[in-house]
């Protein structure tokens, strides 16, 4: 009988197969330079979180001019830039996990100064300096992950226009249903615990669909 813990170690995010000398890692270093460079994305003049500033008047994400009010009307802005750069958005869950890696590491909560862009600048800087411990001993790395790179799609979605990802459904030989995107890293299903790959959950047949 095959006994889950005989089973090679597997990165968290990918669930691929550590190599010899990442054993002992919570994942594989092509997936922390994934986080890392999804990080470098966002801070700087010319980061995705300054551009967001140029998308609040509807028009900009696709080219066109502003739109024009009048001197009473309130100005329109758009919802999805704005609640990217409001509390809750993108420096807000930035900085909660920056806080509970201080935790993690028994280190002082974490201080951030200036307006919204520096203190983005700054929890990002923090995160990249930690990500290499992160990605090594931190027991939610994987989720981390998922948020970061989240975060990173919606921005870019806002500043270029592009549509989010569809997903698709897959079915697992036990019967279950996946939801996944073709960008999926893995996923595992509940129902029969099994853990796919995203080449492997991709090679998974299309679920039929039930009729209305």
């Amino acid at each position: 009988m095959h006994n889950p813990a005989d089973s090679p170690p597997a990165c968290c995010r990918c669930l691929r197969r550590l190599r010899h000398d990442e054993l002992g890692r919570t994942a594989c270093r092509p997936c922390q330079d994934r986080v890392d460079q999804a990080l470098r994305q966002l801070p700087g003049p010319d980061g995705l979180y300054r551009q967001l500033a140029h998308q609040l008047t509807p028009g900009r994400s696709d080219g066109g001019p502003t739109v024009t009010v009048s001197r009473t009307a309130p100005l329109p802005l758009r919802l999805g830039p704005l609640s990217l750069m409001a509390r809750g958005g993108v420096i807000t869950v930035l900085q909660t996990w920056q806080i509970d890696w201080h935790e993690h590491l028994g280190w002082l909560h974490p201080r951030w100064k200036g307006d919204s862009p520096q203190q983005l600048d700054q929890v990002v800087h923090a995160l990249r300096v930690n990500l290499g411990w992160a990605a090594t001993s931190h027991p939610a790395f994987a989720d981390f992950a998922t948020e970061v790179h989240s975060l990173v799609r919606q921005c870019e979605q806002q500043v270029t226009g592009e549509r989010r990802e569809r997903p698709i459904s897959v079915a697992c030989p036990c019967g279950a249903t996946l939801a996944v995107t073709v960008s999926t890293p893995g996923v595992r299903c509940r129902p029969c615990g099994t853990q796919y790959t995203r080449t492997d959950v991709l090679d998974l047949p299309l679920a039929a669909r039930t009729a209305a």
